[in-house]
């Protein structure tokens, strides 16, 4: 099964699950993660059939499907950041005083109000649902196929605009000799190349955990600076990996599950011959990843936890003429990435590119504006945050035309 299509083309209830069932597989709608019927499941010495773990993992791994379903873009949710915060709220069951208080917004009655008008949402939701099903069954043109964005997608922009024609289009320019062979270049727009990782995405297998040099031997024949690709399907959330980059998997699949047992053959109270096997979508672990995964899990997140993540703004400028490229990062140690994209001729923003490989990399320097303090509004993400920050800056420094190498957004 897809977990794309599963996500974006699931029935209420399976949304509401948070799973879909496909034959006798359980899929989690978020993460990919599978169950089977007949496996039995075991964690912290119980045992569990394959519904009652999936119910399990949905909530150990994404809290619940509310949260799950919360946690998306606005653009999947049509949500504003205070209707988002004010539905986490009225799920945690807090009366309209405490959200009142929690928020410090109106007053109990404001509340009230903005409960009214996500009912209204509700009922709007409904009657373009019945619309758009009317319409399909109305019209006799066949209905573009869109590539529906992975579960994982944190920003959906125009990006994601994409029919399965367009994308095919995409993937013979980039892929010349096929797409089993090498890619052509990553110096691409952002739309090709989030078409080129979910294609090399495609082709790492779901149920493994790999070790840095293993995903490298799997990325280097498809193109010279694996290194880049790797990176860039993290940063797309085509792939996850543990905090010390010593195992990766792919967020279709979900993180492997060494846990599960299958019994075969039922047995009667005279019969106590049972045979195990591991479930076909897990493979033994390699020597060099911890057997005890639980163990070493909770030990990466430990060592995580202390090293010190600064989210923020940076700028880079050209020194002689002062313009400026003014972006934030999700994590200001990751700067050097930028660098190595300018080395490397794969920087995003082409006219700074050019201009770096004019005048070399002597000419440039790069600086922190500004490092982000994080909200205590839980309900405010650090994505949203640094937008924030981000939008501060490009006001303040003007970085367009003349001034720098922005792009000015439209008016």
């Amino acid at each position: 099964m897809n977990t794309s299509d599963n996500l974006w083309n699931a029935p209420v209830q399976d949304l509401k699950n948070g799973y879909a069932r496909d034959g006798e597989t359980f899929v989690c709608l978020f993460c990919g993660h599978a169950t089977e019927q007949g496996l039995i499941y075991a964690e912290d010495g119980t045992f569990y059939d394959a519904k009652k773990f999936m119910q399990r993992h949905i909530k150990s791994q994404h809290g619940s499907a509310f949260q799950a379903l919360i946690g998306l873009d606005k653009k999947a949710t049509g949500l504003t950041d205070h209707q988002n915060a004010l539905l986490r709220l009225f799920y945690e069951g807090r009366s309209d005083d405490e959200i009142k208080t929690e928020l410090e917004i109106g007053s109990a009655s404001t509340i009230r109000n903005h409960r009214f008008v996500l009912k209204e949402k509700e009922r709007q939701a409904r009657i373009f649902l019945a619309l758009m099903e009317l319409l399909k069954e109305r019209s006799d043109d066949p209905e573009p196929a869109f590539i529906a964005p992975h579960p994982q997608a944190r920003m959906m922009d125009d990006r994601y605009n994409m029919t399965e024609d367009e994308q095919r289009q995409i993937l013979e320019r980039a892929f010349p000799e096929g797409l089993n062979g090498p890619l052509l270049t990553f110096d691409l727009k952002e739309k090709h190349r989030l078409a080129v990782l979910r294609h090399i995405a495609s082709l790492l297998d779901d149920g493994k955990l790999y070790t840095e040099k293993e995903l490298n031997a799997e990325l280097a024949p498809i193109y010279e600076d694996y290194a880049i690709l790797r990176r860039n399907l993290v940063d797309y959330d085509f792939i996850s990996r543990e905090p010390d980059g010593s195992a990766y998997w792919t967020t279709r699949g979900g993180r492997p599950d060494f846990a599960a047992i299958q019994t075969v053959a039922a047995t009667t109270p005279t019969q106590h011959k049972t045979k195990t096997k591991a479930p076909r979508t897990t493979k033994a672990p390699k020597e060099d990843i911890p057997v005890n995964h639980t163990n070493r899990r909770k030990e990466l997140q430990a060592i995580y936890k202390e090293i010190k993540q600064e989210s923020g703004v940076y700028r880079i400028m050209h020194k002689t003429s002062g313009k400026s490229f003014i972006a934030s990062l999700p994590n200001l140690k990751s700067m050097d990435g930028r660098r190595f994209e300018l080395n490397n001729g794969s920087f995003q923003n082409k006219e700074l590119q050019q201009d770096w490989k004019t005048y070399g990399e002597d000419a440039f320097e790069f600086e922190v504006l500004e490092v982000l303090k994080p909200s205590e509004n839980a309900y405010v993400s650090i994505r949203e945050q640094l937008g924030e920050l981000e939008n501060k800056w490009l006001a303040k420094l003007t970085p367009y035309g003349d001034l720098g190498y922005n792009k000015k957004p439209a008016q």
